[in-house]
């Protein structure tokens, strides 16, 4: 059985890593450059941030350190944990 992560960068639009990697790649070097080929951080902004990251010099970016690691494999975390639910939530009303 083949399964396929995708990881969103932008929910609004449905755009994936690999269209921002892509669109880096054939030289998207600028946020309003992959606005205005993918349409990333056009609705509500969210992902702005997180689009920058894939541009040239950004964490994942060419010059980042983070380049080379697996799209978000080498993030997750290695062992199971649990958060009673009271406490997330108690601490988000904080």
């Amino acid at each position: 059985m083949l399964i396929i992560v995708l990881m969103y960068i932008c929910i609004c639009n449905a755009i994936t890593e690999r269209q921002v990697k892509a669109a880096v790649e054939g030289g998207a070097h600028t946020l309003s450059q992959l606005q205005a080929e993918l349409g990333v951080a056009s609705c509500c902004g969210t992902c702005a941030d997180t689009a920058m990251d894939y541009l040239p010099g950004g964490q994942y970016g060419s010059r980042g350190t983070a380049a080379s690691q697996p799209s978000g494999l080498a993030t997750l975390p290695t062992e199971h944990t649990t958060v009673p639910a009271y406490r997330a939530v108690s601490a988000s009303l904080i």
